[in-house]
């Protein structure tokens, strides 16, 4: 069994570079990955990212990539320099941006895997109406990732309500990142589409994210533990 630290990815949802610096070092050895969004990045810069490398961490790199094809290639192959791990781009860019992008990753000596962002986790069924999308959300989310697949993107991130169909739809050849995870307890706050990091893990998540709920902890790193420990149940007993 692979080791299920390398499972967790920590959303660095902080106000500066001190902060997630802090955070990094309370956590560097429990997690996997830490994920750089777009707040922290547009305060900070890559500057924080690599200060977090050169720490030896693996950095997720969530700017969801979503412009013109060029504009999108030039900020991928400015990611591959900054050396991350995984980058996001919005899958409803279209074909020829996502087709661009993994061009612009492929050239790097270390590409990073991308992963095309679908629905956001914080979008409730009366939200996807608003926007006139026609059906489920589910029904959206596989448009999306069918068309990223086709378009040489081999990782998604989705709510886990739709991990259950990505997985039987893409049986491991898509690397899937979910977001929205609350342990057993904790507060759902802005995240409509939500699971325990035990109940992603079985319907065959790869990766799982979490933020407030290891970075407002008493204890972070026990926080993080924990969530490690479910995951290593979960992989023990998958459904």
């Amino acid at each position: 069994m692979n080791d299920p630290r390398s499972s967790l990815i920590v959303a660095l949802d902080v106000p500066d570079r001190a902060a997630a610096i802090q955070a990094v070092d309370r956590l560097a050895g429990h997690v996997g990955f830490f994920k750089v969004g777009l707040e922290i990045f547009t305060r900070e810069g890559p500057p924080l990212v690599e200060q977090i490398r050169k720490r030896g961490e693996n950095v997720f790199l969530d700017l969801k990539l979503h412009d013109i094809p060029n504009t999108v290639r030039g900020a991928v192959r400015s990611a591959c320099r900054l050396g991350v791990q995984m980058l996001t781009v919005h899958a409803s860019g279209g074909p020829a941006m996502l087709e661009g992008a993994c061009e612009e990753a492929q050239s790097s000596s270390s590409p990073p895997l991308l992963l095309a962002v679908t629905a956001l986790t914080s979008l409730s069924p009366e939200d996807v109406r608003t926007l006139g999308i026609g059906g489920s959300i589910e029904d959206w989310v596989e448009k999306l990732a069918l068309m990223a697949y086709g378009s040489g993107i081999r990782g998604i991130v989705a709510s886990t309500k739709e991990l259950p169909m990505l997985h039987r739809k893409f049986q491991g050849e898509m690397k899937l990142v979910i977001p929205g995870i609350r342990p057993a307890g904790s507060a759902q706050q802005d995240q409509a589409r939500t699971a325990t990091p035990g109940e992603a893990i079985r319907s065959g998540a790869d990766f799982i994210v979490v933020g407030r709920p290891i970075l407002q902890a008493h204890d972070p790193a026990s926080a993080a533990d924990a969530i490690v420990a479910d995951i290593r149940q979960a992989l023990s007993k998958p459904a």
